[in-house]
C-alpha cells in the first residue's frame, strides 16, 4: 500500500506533504504569510465556488495541498449546482471567487447574462479538455462528427436538441462554432437548451437531447455509460483555448487586492503541481473524484487528464493537447485577446446587439497587474504581449487586432 492510501494519514495531510516535497517548500514556510505588513491579505478566509468538473482541480488542490496557507489565506471550496447559481452568488458576494466560465464573467459585466455588475478575471485556470458529445442513437445513424451530423440533419428533418451549460459561456461558444463550421446554424437549424454540467449524462440517458457541449468528465462518462460518443474535443476547435477562469467582482478586487493576489498565487502553484507529472495527475484525479467534489469514478477523470482518449466507437488516440493547468505559465496569463474573443462570438450570435469597445472591456475585466504580481511571487513566466494569435478549426486566425471586422466576418451567424 502506498503512503497516499495509508489509513493512518488523512488524504489532506498526505497531499500537503506531497506538494511540499514536490516544490521544495519547507513545512515551516507553509504557514508563513505571503508578505508582511500592508501586503498581507485583507481577508484571510475566502469562499471559492466550483462546479463538479475536472477543471476545478487547481482550486480544489490549492486547498487540499495547503498551498493557500503559504500565502496567508484559507480557501474554502464551495460546490455549486449550476453556472446560474455561481453567477448569482458572485454578484451578491455570497462567494468571494469562483471557478467559472470565461464568457459568463464577460456576459455579466455587459449585462447580457443576468444582472449587470462590473466583474474581474484574475487568471485562466485551464486550457483545452472540453468536448462535444452526440447521443449513441445519432451515432448509430452515422452522425459521428460535424460533417456527418450535418448530413443526417439535412436528410432526416425534425427538431434536433443540443445542450450547453450557460448562454454566454465557453461550452455554448464551442458548440456554436463547431456546428457553424460544419454548415449548421445553431440558432436556426436546432433547438439549444441550457443544462448544468453534472446533469448532462442523466438528461441524455432519458432522451432529452441529441448532443451536448460540456467539460470533463461528463463526456467520457457518457462513453463509460454507453449512451454517447465524442464527436469533437474543444482542442479540435481551438488548440490551447482559454476555458475556466478565476473570477470575482471588480468591487472585491478593489477592496481586497492583496487577497486577490494571494489566491491567484496559491492556485498558480496548484496548477504547476498538477502539471508536474503523472503521479500528481493521478493523485489529483483520486482527490477530485470524491463525492464532495466531482462525485464520479476515478476512471472517468484520469484517462483524459493524461491525454488518453477514446470516442466510444472503438477509436483511441493520445492527445497532446489535453487539459492543461499550468504548462510553464502559458495557460494562466489572462490574455486580453482571449476575453475579447468571447465578446466577438456574443456579437456573432446576437447576444450583444451592438459592437462593444472590445479592448476597453477586456482591460477593465482582466486584472493583468494582479496576475503579474502573483506570477512574480510564484516565479511563473509572464509573456511579453497581452494578445496572442490562434488559428481555429475553420482556418480563421484570431489575433485581437480588429475584433469588429472579425465578429462581422462569419457567414453563419444569428
Amino acid at each position: 500500500m502506498t503512503d497516499f492510501l495509508k489509513p493512518s494519514l488523512s488524504r489532506r495531510a498526505v497531499l500537503q506533504t506531497a506538494a511540499v516535497g514536490a516544490m521544495g517548500i519547507s513545512p515551516a514556510l507553509r504557514s508563513v504569510v505571503y508578505a508582511a505588513g500592508s501586503d498581507a491579505p485583507e481577508k484571510t478566509e475566502v469562499k471559492i465556488g466550483f462546479i463538479p468538473l475536472t477543471d476545478c482541480a487547481s482550486v480544489v488542490m490549492a486547498a487540499e495541498l495547503g498551498l493557500d496557507k503559504k500565502y496567508g489565506i484559507k480557501i474554502v471550496p464551495t460546490k455549486e449546482a449550476s453556472w446560474a447559481g455561481v453567477r448569482d452568488k458572485l454578484v451578491t458576494g455570497e462567494l468571494d471567487f469562483a471557478h467559472v466560465l470565461y464568457g459568463l464573467i464577460y456576459g455579466v459585466h455587459l449585462g447580457v447574462s443576468g444582472p449587470k455588475k462590473d466583474m474581474a478575471v484574475l487568471m485562466t485556470l485551464n486550457n483545452n479538455g472540453q468536448a462535444i458529445t452526440l447521443s449513441k442513437k445519432l451515432a448509430d445513424k452515422g452522425a459521428v462528427d460535424g460533417a456527418s451530423l450535418a448530413k443526417l440533419m439535412a436528410a432526416e428533418k425534425r427538431e434536433y436538441t443540443f445542450a450547453q451549460t450557460f448562454p454566454t459561456g465557453t461550452h455554448a461558444m464551442w458548440l456554436y462554432y463547431w456546428m457553424a463550421a460544419n454548415g449548421i446554424n445553431p440558432m436556426k437549424d436546432a433547438k439549444v437548451i441550457t443544462v448544468p454540467p453534472p446533469q448532462m449524462v442523466a438528461n441524455m440517458r432519458v432522451g432529452n437531447m441529441d448532443g451536448y457541449s460540456v467539460g470533463e468528465p461528463w463526456n467520457h462518462r457518457a462513453i463509460i455509460d454507453g449512451i454517447g460518443i465524442t464527436a469533437a474535443t474543444s482542442q479540435d476547435i481551438w488548440k490551447d483555448h482559454p476555458e475556466k477562469v478565476l473570477g470575482t467582482t471588480a468591487d472585491f478586487v478593489k477592496k481586497y487586492p492583496n487577497t486577490a493576489r494571494a489566491v491567484t498565487a496559491a492556485i498558480l502553484e496548484a496548477g504547476k503541481w498538477i502539471d508536474s507529472g503523472l503521479q500528481n495527475k493521478n493523485k489529483m484525479a483520486e482527490t477530485i473524484a470524491a463525492k464532495s467534489y466531482v462525485n464520479t469514478s476515478v476512471d472517468a477523470i484520469n484517462q483524459r487528464i493524461l491525454g488518453r482518449y477514446q470516442n466510444g466507437l472503438g477509436k483511441t488516440w493520445d492527445d497532446a493537447n489535453h487539459m492543461k493547468f499550468f504548462n510553464d505559465g502559458a495557460v494562466n496569463f489572462p490574455y486580453l485577446s482571449d476575453g475579447m474573443w468571447f465578446l466577438t462570438q456574443h456579437k456573432r450570435w446576437g447576444l450583444l446587439k451592438d459592437h462593444p469597445d472590445y479592448l476597453a472591456v477586456a482591460k477593465q475585466i482582466n486584472q493583468i497587474d494582479i496576475y503579474k504580481q502573483a506570477a512574480t511571487a510564484t516565479k511563473t513566466p509572464v509573456p511579453k504581449d497581452l494578445m496572442r494569435t490562434s488559428k481555429l478549426m475553420d482556418g480563421v486566425v484570431w489575433d485581437g487586432k480588429d475584433p469588429k471586422k472579425y465578429a462581422d466576418s462569419f457567414k453563419v451567424k444569428a
